[in-house]
């Protein structure tokens, strides 16, 4: 079982990466509107360039969710503290 301090410092990084996750956030939403509103402007719609940008970003933001919240749908939430029991136990 992991003391204070250990699940202070694992809160704090958490709280870190919460925060970066929603700055991304934000400033995805903001660049992507600005871009939306070029591609407007120009009335260029045969292609829209500017899904190529938000698609590969959203993406990243996707995993920054993942590791901001806690949710790895790969390995489970406690995987490697169960490894590292599972291993001490042999």
């Amino acid at each position: 079982m992991k003391n204070l301090a250990d699940r202070y410092f694992i809160a704090q990084e958490q709280i870190k990466n919460i925060k970066k996750f929603y700055a991304h956030l934000v400033t995805f939403i903001l660049v992507n509107l600005v871009f939306l509103s070029i591609n407007y402007q120009i009335k260029y719609i045969e292609f829209p360039w500017v899904l190529c940008g938000t698609f590969g970003w959203g993406i990243g933001l996707a995993f920054d969710y993942l590791k901001a919240f806690n949710k790895n749908p790969f390995l489970g939430r406690d995987w490697e503290e169960r490894k590292i029991k599972e291993i001490l136990n042999k």
